[in-house]
């Protein structure tokens, strides 16, 4: 896509948010659309298809802080009147409070023009429209292809998964470099020709008096390059709409929100040029035992008053076997326990804990001889002077 169809779209508009939309707005806006509008969701219907591809275009950019940063900057220089639609991007008045003077070169702007100097607004333009797709700056021999669109999903895995980690499939309906003609967009056993208009650039320049204006090529359409027998699969483009399964590894210790990036796994580029990225957000379900708290894994082991008061070994779970623990005699309900190296294993080489808390389960009723001896031990516990309550209520 050339830049001025770039900056002639709204993206805010396309996802439904204001341009001062947070990036959490942006992110829920994007989820729910694309979540409407997925292929898998709405079969043979090709304006939810259009939608999907326009959503998903515009979330690649307004997610990202600095695309969003050079698309807004971008879009407020061509609003605020400085540059007038007329033939191309004619009308220019320096006079009208342009702030330019001298001889003004728009070509300059794209990067296209007869200007020497660097940096300006054709290093802001190259970084917003090119960013990640490789290659040299655009010149009369060489192009920049433009990059794919990065893609986004979700997944839930079970606690056990989260932590100790596991290989998931992935289906996704997604543009996908074509099969047939490997993404060059050209009929098998033919290739693109550089186009002979513009040298490959993309984009034309001239000179009306003391200006120079610069534009899109017409001949290839700013894509730099012609192909005379397109490929029938994808019509030139070098890109299908298909649905594929990757197989990914989610690595040990991740948490639930947590965004993993797999480069290169987005939306295919244009004619070969290097795909987006995908982006999976894991969502991680609770176990009905344990929990975490970082690295460490906690869980609550049920336990008589007399295992408290006389001491006793537990043998409790873990998420690979079973470990035994010691409770000395005397120990305070709500105590907990730490087992070395039982916890997360982290990449680097990192190690959680097992925290145990050990609380009291109260039978909800006792049998007549259980009573009786339970009785006798409350005499014989206030016979020895212990009180519970003792210092609890201070000076109230």
């Amino acid at each position: 896509m050339v830049q001025r169809e770039w900056l002639e779209k709204d993206f805010y508009k396309d996802l439904g948010v204001p341009p001062e939309a947070s990036q959490e707005d942006i992110k829920r806006a994007y989820r729910k659309l694309a979540r409407e509008l997925h292929p898998d969701a709405n079969p043979g219907d090709a304006h939810a298809e259009d939608r999907f591809k326009a959503v998903s275009e515009a979330h690649s950019v307004l997610s990202d802080p600095a695309k969003r940063k050079e698309y807004d900057e971008a879009r407020r220089l061509f609003a605020s009147g400085g540059f007038r639609r007329g033939g191309g991007y004619g009308g220019f008045d320096p006079g009208e409070g342009g702030g330019f003077g001298g001889d003004f070169n728009i070509g300059d702007i794209f990067g296209g023009g007869t200007g020497t100097g660097g940096g300006g607004f054709g290093d802001l333009f190259d970084g917003l429209f090119n960013r990640g797709g490789g290659g040299a700056r655009t010149s009369a021999s060489t192009r920049r292809p433009r990059r794919g669109n990065d893609l986004e999903l979700e997944t839930r895995l079970t606690f056990r998964d989260a932590v100790l980690g596991a290989v998931v499939p992935l289906k996704l309906t997604s543009p996908s470099s074509c099969t047939t003609c490997h993404g060059s967009g050209a009929r098998p056993g033919t290739s693109p020709r550089v186009c002979a208009n513009c040298n490959g650039s993309g984009i034309v320049s001239s000179n009306q008096g003391a200006f120079g204006f610069s534009e899109p090529c017409m001949e290839c359409r700013g894509s730099g390059s012609i192909i005379d027998d397109p490929c029938t699969d994808c019509r030139g483009t070098g890109v299908t709409n298909r649905t594929r399964t990757i197989t990914v590894r989610i690595p040990g210790g991740v948490e639930d929100g947590q965004r993993i990036r797999l480069a290169g796994q987005g939306e295919a580029g244009l004619r070969g040029a290097p795909s987006g990225d995908l982006y999976v957000t894991v969502h991680v379900d609770p176990h009905h035992v344990f929990a975490r708290a970082g690295n460490d894994i906690t869980l609550t082991v049920p336990v008589s008053y007399s295992e408290l008061a006389l001491g006793t070994t537990v043998s409790v779970p873990t998420l690979e076997n079973r470990v035994r623990v010691k409770i000395p005699p005397g120990t305070a309900d709500g105590r907990t326990f730490r087992v070395r190296g039982k916890g997360v294993h982290r990449k680097g080489g990192t190690v959680g804990d097992l925290l145990v808390t050990v609380k009291v389960a109260v039978p909800p009723a006792l049998s007549a001889d259980a009573a009786e001896a339970l009785e006798k031990y409350a005499a014989a516990e206030r016979a020895s002077g212990f009180d519970p309550r003792a210092g609890w209520a201070g000076a109230l």
